[in-house]
């Protein structure tokens, strides 16, 4: 069984910046991605970013040049830079670690972003 704990949210001005972090424990297999997920209220939970094993990354078109994911593959850990916080970045963000078929989630950690 996988665990994700995720950590970094809170409450920052619009502008500012917030790092997430997720740290994955269990048994992880070598290959799968890792992403980060955001739902706001009243709204659907969406893609913001993810990461393969090899690196190779992927961004929500609101988010590009904003905000960047990375990880170690060594400590089973995904982290989410974000900067340039927009009030429309308000939501609980969740980690996600994908192992085809199975999918493992965190859960949730709230970042408000006031205007």
């Amino acid at each position: 069984q996988v665990q994700l704990v995720e950590s970094g949210g809170g409450l920052v001005q619009a502008g500012g910046s917030l790092r997430l972090s997720c740290a994955a424990s269990g048994t992880i297999f070598r290959v799968n991605s890792m992403a980060w997920y955001r739902q706001a209220p009243g709204k659907q939970r969406e893609l913001v970013a993810a990461i393969t094993t090899g690196g190779s990354t992927n961004y929500a078109d609101s988010v590009k040049g904003r905000f960047t994911i990375s990880r170690s593959n060594a400590k089973n850990t995904v982290s989410l830079q974000m900067n340039s916080l927009k009030p429309e970045d308000t939501a609980v963000y969740y980690c996600k670690l994908f192992e085809p078929p199975r999918s493992y989630w965190g859960q949730g950690t709230q970042v408000t972003v006031s205007s």
